[in-house]
């Protein structure tokens, strides 16, 4: 059985399909993801992502929560579809 899901398990370096992250596969990883998992979709490995979480460098706020480290999927996506934060917003 496959799904369109990707793997959230802890080896998390592909993806089902393509083995691109698309915005819908990030979305549906819920509310929060583990650290491997949000360096896969920056293109990160495992260690590095660990590496950059626990020397709080990575580009996402990090929460620890006991032993364990989530990030925020709302604010891997706000960093994917930004541009330029120096930009100005447009008026149209």
């Amino acid at each position: 059985m496959s799904s369109d899901r990707p793997s959230t398990s802890t080896s998390t370096t592909s993806t089902s399909g393509s083995g691109a992250w698309s915005l819908d596969k990030v979305r549906a990883l819920g509310t929060t993801t583990d650290v491997a998992t949000a360096g896969a979709i920056f293109g990160l490995s495992r260690s590095s992502a660990y590496e950059l979480a626990r020397s709080n460098r990575l580009p996402i706020p990090v929460m620890r929560i006991g032993s364990r480290y989530r990030v925020s999927v709302p604010a891997i996506i706000a960093i994917l579809t930004a541009t330029d934060f120096n930009r100005p917003p447009q008026v149209t």
